[in-house]
């Protein structure tokens, strides 16, 4: 901002000194005229600096707002990715934050430098370090890829507590797993050199059922099962804060159970998909899956004409070759209530 103002003030410095150029290549300096049409110049240079500093206060003041200074329950939206490789898009991972805590939900690839964006952004909930706890919907990769990265990256940069995770039957031996994976790692940065701390890399697992799955002053969850093709387990989530009441579809064909929980919430964050891609259009197989596993977007109307939320984000789009633009179109034909197609870092 101060650079800006200086550029500003050299302008208006310029535009004197043009002036004053002209006015000896006419020699009218200093007649009365030249002065009465300099004192208007000036005028209008110290008019256009007044304005110049207003405009960037009130910018820095918005940019304020977006960047997570409210105290409120805030949702941000980590990732909006799928399988695909899409460098715009990372994992699928959301954080509900409230009062200075964040609770992910989901760990796709790239979940821990997206929340070190989202801090740079001014959420500073969202620091590596801070990074405490999570909820796993389910255990398909591109859920959980990102899960070594949060159990070690945290600890690496200083977090000192165990990580907490929260998910369905199967979370245990997959920590397992990753912690045997890692175990080299972990004894050379115990007792080599780097004298790490002796608890930040731990994850203390909570294989979930149903109903209320964690609480504390800033927040409920409660967890509800959804149809995901043949996955024998997998969750929504609901956050009940003091201010608002968020819900989390997970991977989910169309179920009652996110209406039940989002009751006109006042954000419903659903994954859809495209039903218009090439690959899905053209094989019978395709169709079958999508329909098991995903909701299309006249299914997304219905279920959200019933659900009533304030809000309904769109995240974990699949869209494959098929634009942003076709899919909210699309959306558009069956739901008329608010709605936006969330990109990586959005804060709602």
């Amino acid at each position: 901002m101060q650079r800006r103002l200086a550029d500003n003030a050299s302008a208006g410095l310029s535009y004197v000194a043009l002036w004053g150029w002209i006015s000896e290549w006419f020699g009218t300096r200093d007649s009365e005229e030249m002065n009465r049409i300099y004192g208007n110049l000036t005028l209008g240079v110290a008019l256009i600096l007044v304005t110049a500093v207003a405009g960037l206060a009130l910018a820095g003041l918005a940019q304020e707002k977006t960047a997570g200074t409210s105290t409120g329950t805030q949702v941000v939206v980590l990732g909006t990715g799928t399988p695909l490789a899409d460098p715009e898009r990372s994992g699928p991972a959301v954080a509900v934050v409230v009062n200075g805590a964040a609770y992910l939900v989901d760990c796709g690839p790239g979940v821990v430098r997206r929340s070190a964006a989202a801090e740079k952004n001014g959420i500073q909930a969202l620091a590596v370090e801070k990074l405490r706890i999570v909820f796993i919907t389910h255990l398909h990769s591109d859920h959980t890829l990102g899960y070594p990265d949060l159990i070690f990256s945290p600890w690496v940069l200083d977090r000192a507590e165990p990580l907490e995770a929260y998910g369905p039957r199967g979370l245990k031996s997959m920590t397992e797993h990753i912690e045997k994976a890692w175990a080299e790692d972990v004894r050379l940065r115990l007792r080599g050199l780097e004298e790490a701390n002796t608890t930040g890399h731990k994850v203390n697992v909570h294989e979930i059922q149903p109903g209320v799955v964690y609480r504390d002053d800033n927040v409920t969850v409660t967890a509800f099962p959804v149809k995901h093709g043949s996955w024998k387990y997998a969750f929504g989530y609901r956050f009940d804060t003091k201010d608002r009441r968020v819900v989390i579809s997970g991977d989910t064909a169309p179920t009652d159970e996110v209406v039940k929980a989002c009751d006109g919430c006042d954000v419903l964050l659903h994954e859809v998909f495209n039903p218009k891609r090439k690959k899905i259009v053209e094989s019978k197989q395709k169709q079958a899956y999508f329909k098991a596993f995903h909701t299309s977007p006249s299914e997304l109307g219905e279920i959200a004409t019933r659900a009533r939320p304030k809000l309904l984000v769109l995240y974990h789009q699949v869209m494959g070759e098929t634009t942003e633009e076709d899919l909210i179109e699309q959306v558009k034909q069956h739901y008329a209530g608010k709605f936006i197609s969330a990109k990586d870092l959005e804060v709602y």
